[in-house]
């Protein structure tokens, strides 16, 4: 019988990444952290070639998650995800510290994907942790009416912001950002992201910033017109949900993952038997135990564990924010 697997998580330096969020709580989690560097991104859960995740508890351990599907398949992932995704895990889990705002970019839906990159697309979605006061950030259009000639006028004139839908945000807030949606995350936002194993990104804008030698990053202006859906607005994009004590309130439901919050009060059961899917339980804030027949693992802020698609029931106990992510 399979258990609740942890990964050891994959940290990335980032240019407008911090230097105190994510290496502190990966420390000890098996993560190489230096503290000179500034992290902007822990990969919790990664099938993307090259930084696939590998597991860091039980009989598994130090097995990647490539190998534990070729053995293990639907029992682990779900029949129907196993036959659509294969030995790949469909999956990208992030968290996040924007200690600057990142730049403008847009990825391609799976069609341009498959034909540019081989690839799939990236449809995501964003869950604040945490963030400053005035912390912002931008997704989609003020005019949804916008042409790609107005688009592209804006941009060379070095306005595209003034364009762009800005929304300050606070903790709890949720976006869904479908392939195609222009976005950036601002300075002082704390993230969980999801989205599809995909790691292509079109960068349109970066605030004219430079590196260390004075060079500015590389823009991928042409790839991302085409790429770019001038029709989303970002209004569209901000989820509202409520949420209820041991309940699993549906946050965003859409083909490549559905994600609900479960605000922890004591414990709960989760009956599974009826989803052909595995699920994932990131914590956001607090501290829970998850069970699974015999076996427990713990959760603290930042922590992701995954229930294999052969359990029937799970138990939740503790106090805790939870997201629950499967694909059905």
């Amino acid at each position: 019988m399979l258990y609740p697997i942890k990964f050891i998580p994959r940290l990335k330096e980032r240019l407008w990444g911090g230097k105190e969020l994510l290496a502190s709580v990966k420390a000890g989690k098996g993560a190489k952290i230096d503290p000179s560097v500034a992290y902007g991104e822990s990969w919790e859960l990664s099938a993307v070639a090259g930084d696939e995740s590998v597991v860091a508890n039980g009989f598994l351990k130090k097995n990647n998650i490539e190998e534990i599907i070729e053995v293990y398949m639907g029992n682990l992932v779900g029949e129907k995800n196993y036959d659509r995704f294969g030995l790949t895990f469909p999956l990208l889990i992030k968290s996040l510290d924007c200690n600057d705002v990142l730049s403008v970019q847009v990825h391609p839906d799976d069609e341009l994907a498959a034909e540019r990159h081989d690839s799939y697309g990236k449809t995501e979605m964003w869950y604040v942790s945490g963030c400053k006061p005035g912390a912002a950030l931008y997704v989609g259009f003020k005019n949804p009416s916008i042409t790609r000639e107005e688009y592209l006028q804006a941009l060379n004139e070095d306005r595209l912001p003034e364009i762009m839908n800005r929304v300050e945000v606070k903790k709890g807030d949720v976006f869904y950002i479908p392939a195609g949606t222009i976005h950036a995350l601002g300075k002082g936002c704390e993230v969980v992201e999801i989205q599809q194993t995909s790691d292509i990104t079109y960068r349109v804008y970066d605030w004219n910033r430079v590196d260390d030698a004075g060079n500015p990053r590389e823009l991928h202006t042409a790839l991302a017109v085409d790429a770019i859906d001038f029709a989303k607005d970002g209004d569209s994009c901000h989820i509202k949900y409520q949420t209820e004590a041991n309940k699993s309130v549906k946050m965003v439901d859409c083909d490549y993952f559905t994600t609900n919050i479960i605000a922890l009060e004591g414990e709960k059961e989760f009956d599974y038997a009826s989803l052909d899917s595995f699920v994932l339980y990131i914590c956001t804030e607090g501290e829970a135990e998850v069970s699974m027949g015999e076996f427990t693992e713990k959760l603290s802020p930042y922590e992701l564990v995954m229930i294999p698609a052969e359990a029937d029931e799970v138990t939740l106990k503790g106090n805790a924010t939870l997201l629950e992510v499967y694909i059905k």
